[in-house]
C-alpha cells in the first residue's frame, strides 16, 4: 500500500458481547507491559547517584553521576533506530510480535544490570557492559511507547481517543510510581549507606522478576492490524511517512517537549537534590513517590476530560499551561526539602496534563499503515534530543549557575509544539481523535 488514506477516526469496534471482555483483556497485558518498561527505565535514572561511583573511575561523586546519567541519555540516541527497524516491523506483519520482544528485551537487560560486577571488581568492563544494556533497552522503548499508544487508540471505540492515553498512562505512571515507591521502600529498610554500596540491586532485580510475569501476560495481546491494512512494502510505508513530513515534525517536538518537562522532574531535580544540595536520599524518593500518585490519579481524569473537551483542545490548553510551570524549578536554588516537595508537587498537576495526551496526540497526525514507523521514528528521535538529555542539562546548568535556562529551552518547546501540531493538522487533518 502505498497511498495514503483519507484522515479518518478510529473504525467503531463491532457490536458483540464479547467484544468489550476481549478489549479489557487486551488493554490489561498493553498496560502492564508499560508499567514494567517504564518502571525498568526509570529505576536506573533514579538510582544513578548510586550507580554511577560504582561502575566508572572518578573520585569526584558529581563526575561520576554525570557519567552515569550520560549512560542513561545514550539509551536514548538508540531510540529512533528502535522506532526504524521496528515500528516498519509493526506495520509489515503487526503489532503482537513487536511488542512481545520489547517487554522480553526489557526484562533480560535490567536483570543483568542488576547482577552486573562493578568497577572493583571487572575494571572498566563495567561501564561497558551497563552501556550495553543500556543500548538494548533504548532498542526495545524506541518502538514500546508509540506502539502501545497505536495499538491503545486502534482496539478502543471510535470517541474515546482521549480514555485510551488515560488508560495507557496510567499505567506508565503506575511503573514510574512503582520505582519510585521500590526505592524509597529499600532505601528506608536498608539506609542510605547500604544503598551505596549493595542496595540499589534490589530495585533492579524485583523489576526483573516482575518482567519476565508480564512478558507471560502479554502472549494473550491481540492482533489490531488485519492483513488488509498492512504495507505491501518497506518502501510504500515509508512513502507514506515522508507524505506526512510536516505530522513527523510535529510529533518531534510533541514528544520531546513532553519528555524534557518529565525527565527535567522525575530524574533531574531529584538527583540535582541528592548531589549538589546533599538532601536525604530517602526523603527526595518520599517525594518523587508523592508525585507518582499525582501522576497515576491524574492520568484518568485528563483522559475522560479530553474526550468531552476533545482531544485537540485539551493538548493545546495543557501544553501551554507547562509554559509558565516549567519555571518552578528556579524556585530550588539551596538545599530545603520544603522548597523541593512545593516545586516537584506543584509542576506535576501540570505534567501529568502532557504526559498522558502526548503519545495518542502524536498517533493521531499518522495513518493506520505507516503509524508504527511515523509516531516510532518521531517518538526516538524526540527522546534522543530532548528527553535522555534533560537530566544531565538541568544538573550541568545547575553546576555553572545557568539555572535559568533550562526552563527557558523547556518552555520554548512548548510552544513550537503547538504551532506544528496545528499546522500539521490543517495540512492532513486527524486520523484519530478530533
Amino acid at each position: 500500500m502505498t497511498a495514503t488514506p483519507k484522515a479518518t477516526t478510529a473504525t467503531p469496534p463491532e457490536s458483540s458481547d464479547d467484544r468489550p471482555r476481549s478489549t479489557r483483556r487486551a488493554m490489561l497485558g498493553l498496560g502492564l507491559g508499560n508499567t514494567l518498561e517504564w518502571y525498568d527505565w526509570m529505576i536506573f535514572g533514579l538510582l544513578a547517584t548510586f550507580i554511577g561511583p560504582l561502575f566508572f573511575a572518578k573520585t569526584d561523586p558529581v563526575s561520576a553521576t554525570l557519567d552515569a546519567l550520560a549512560v542513561f541519555a545514550v539509551g536514548f540516541f538508540v531510540r529512533p533506530l528502535g522506532g526504524a527497524l521496528f515500528g516498519t516491523v509493526a506495520d509489515r506483519i503487526g503489532r503482537r510480535s513487536v511488542m512481545l520482544w520489547s517487554v522480553g528485551t526489557m526484562a533480560v537487560t535490567t536483570l543483568v544490570i542488576g547482577l552486573l560486577p562493578t568497577y572493583d571488581s571487572i575494571g572498566v568492563w563495567a561501564g561497558v557492559l551497563l552501556l550495553v544494556c543500556r543500548l538494548l533497552q533504548g532498542l526495545s522503548t524506541g518502538v514500546e511507547a508509540p506502539l502501545s499508544t497505536a495499538f491503545a487508540v486502534e482496539v478502543m471505540p471510535k470517541g474515546h481517543e482521549g480514555r485510551a492515553a488515560g488508560y495507557i498512562s496510567f499505567f506508565v505512571n503506575l511503573g514510574i510510581l512503582l520505582a519510585s515507591l521500590v526505592s524509597f521502600a529499600t532505601s528506608y529498610a536498608i539506609g542510605g549507606d547500604a544503598m551505596a554500596t549493595w542496595g540499589w540491586r534490589v530495585p533492579l532485580l524485583f523489576g526483573a522478576a516482575l518482567s519476565f510475569f508480564v512478558l507471560y501476560l502479554r502472549r494473550a495481546l491481540p492482533e489490531t492490524l488485519h492483513e488488509e491494512e498492512r504495507s505491501e512494502t518497506t518502501g510504500g510505508t515509508w512513502r507514506g511517512v515522508r507524505k506526512h513530513w510536516l505530522g513527523l515534525l510535529a510529533i518531534v517536538f510533541v514528544v520531546g517537549s513532553a519528555q524534557a518537562f518529565n525527565y527535567a522532574w522525575n530524574v533531574g531535580l531529584p538527583t540535582l537534590a541528592r548531589t549538589t544540595f546533599k538532601e536525604n536520599p530517602t526523603e527526595v524518593f518520599g517525594v518523587t513517590t508523592l508525585l507518582g500518585v499525582i501522576l497515576l490519579a491524574g492520568s484518568i481524569v485528563t483522559g475522560r476530560v479530553a474526550d468531552r473537551v476533545t482531544l485537540s483542545r485539551a493538548f493545546v490548553v495543557t501544553r501551554l499551561a507547562s509554559v509558565p510551570a516549567v519555571f518552578l524549578m528556579l524556585l530550588y536554588t539551596g538545599p530545603g526539602m520544603g522548597t523541593f516537595a512545593l516545586v516537584v508537587l506543584g509542576g506535576g498537576i501540570v505534567l501529568v496534563a502532557n504526559m498522558t495526551l502526548y503519545n495518542v496526540v502524536s498517533a493521531s497526525l499518522m495513518p493506520k499503515f505507516c503509524r508504527a514507523t511515523g509516531t516510532g521514528v518521531g517518538y526516538g528521535v524526540a527522546v534522543a534530543l530532548f528527553g535522555g538529555t534533560a537530566s544531565y542539562l538541568l544538573v550541568w546548568l545547575q553546576s555553572h549557575d545557568l539555572a535559568w535556562v533550562f526552563p527557558a529551552y523547556t518552555a520554548a518547546l512548548s510552544v513550537i509544539s503547538v504551532a506544528l501540531y496545528v499546522a500539521a493538522r490543517r495540512r492532513s487533518g486527524l486520523f484519530a481523535g478530533e
